[in-house]
C-alpha cells in the first residue's frame, strides 16, 4: 500500500522525464514504432521521416499523390495514432 506522502514509480519516472525534457522524444519513438502498424506497409514504405514538434506530427513522404490523399484523412489518422498510443499524443498532422 502506498502512503499519502509516497509516490509510485510511474509518477517518479514521469517527473524525471519531464524534468529532463524527454517526454517528447519518447512519444516520438513510440509513434515511429507504431507508424507501420497504424498506417500499413504501403504507406510506411513511402514515409521518409516522422518528426514530433509538440503535439504536431510532421510526416515527410516520397509521394506527392500519397501526401494529398493522406491530407484528406488527417483527422482519422490522428485518432488512429492516439488510439494506438492510448493517449492524446498528437493534435495535428502535417504532410510534407
Amino acid at each position: 500500500m502506498v502512503k499519502s506522502n509516497e509516490r509510485s514509480l510511474g509518477e517518479i519516472i514521469k517527473e524525471v522525464l519531464k524534468h529532463h525534457r524527454l517526454e517528447g522524444k519518447i512519444t516520438e519513438t513510440r509513434i515511429m514504432s507504431a507508424w507501420e502498424r497504424v498506417m500499413g506497409y504501403n504507406i510506411a514504405r513511402y514515409t521518409e521521416k516522422l518528426t514530433l514538434k509538440g503535439p504536431r506530427l510532421i510526416v515527410t513522404l516520397r509521394s506527392s499523390v500519397l501526401r494529398n490523399e493522406l491530407a484528406y484523412s488527417r483527422e482519422k489518422i490522428i485518432k488512429k495514432i492516439n488510439d494506438e498510443l492510448g493517449e492524446k499524443a498528437i493534435t495535428d498532422v502535417v504532410f510534407l
